[in-house]
């Protein structure tokens, strides 16, 4: 109301009735996405549709990725994760994958996965920082845990993760 206000008396100053009525609405819209996208980054994204993997003996209910949306958001702003419950990036095209921490606040293991299922790399993640974290080889799949739980089941580069969705076409 203080913005419409504002562009009120501006509008009224230099007498111009007819843009005024161009402007306002293209104002207000630009507003409007600024908002939109200010309140996007500040908390973390709603849940996102889960599927079920298996890791050796192990289940994970792992968050599903796809778009560049919710990539770029991840588990930003997240307090906390279950034990066995992840978020899975699964990417159209093989490449070099690189991820970092920033506005995360819960540490995180990352295991980079080949299109065959198996686990490429992982890297600890730390809270908050921008430090990169690549895969060694290009991958479409990034698997997101608690930092630690690959490490305490004795997960390994190697391993094969099953129940993948197929990538994008």
């Amino acid at each position: 109301m203080l913005l419409k206000n504002a562009m009120q008396k501006i509008m009224n100053s230099i007498c111009c009735r007819s843009a005024y009525r161009l402007i306002w609405p293209i104002v207000f819209l630009c507003c409007l996405t600024i908002s939109t996208t200010i309140n996007a980054q500040q908390g973390p994204q709603p849940r996102l549709p889960t599927i079920e993997l298996s890791l050796h003996m192990y289940v994970i209910q792992a968050e599903v990725a796809r778009t560049d949306q919710q990539q770029s958001q991840g588990l930003m702003h997240r307090q906390s994760m279950g034990d066995h419950e992840g978020m899975l990036f699964v990417y159209d095209r093989l490449e070099i994958r690189c991820f970092w921490m920033r506005n995360t606040l819960i540490p995180l293991t990352i295991a980079f996965i080949g299109d065959d299922g198996a686990i490429v790399n992982m890297r600890d993640m730390e809270p908050e920082t921008e430090k990169p974290h690549c895969s060694n080889q290009p991958v479409r799949f990034a698997l997101e845990m608690n930092q630690g739980w690959f490490k305490k089941r004795g997960m390994k580069p190697g391993f094969k993760v099953q129940g993948l969705p197929h990538p994008m076409p």
